[in-house]
């Protein structure tokens, strides 16, 4: 297994999934986060790109997660 290279995150409410895979599309990872624990994740991940649902709190979500050097897809 190598490095992430993609993440997918479905957005909702309260609790989010979020899905890792290497370059070859091999899981990397599959994790359950709670909202405020979202940012903290991301942080500490090696940059690369993030696709996300179209939904309201897509926009934001995108915003913040550039912030931290990841590709918003």
């Amino acid at each position: 297994m190598g490095e992430v290279t993609t993440i997918g995150l479905d957005l909702a409410k309260s609790v989010f999934q979020a899905h890792g895979a290497d370059a070859s599309g091999a899981v990397a990872f599959r994790k359950k986060l709670r909202r405020d624990q979202v940012l903290a994740f991301f942080s500490a991940q090696p940059r690369c790109v993030v696709a996300m649902e179209a939904c309201a709190s897509a926009h934001y979500w995108a915003r913040e997660i550039a912030t931290l050097g990841m590709r918003p897809g």
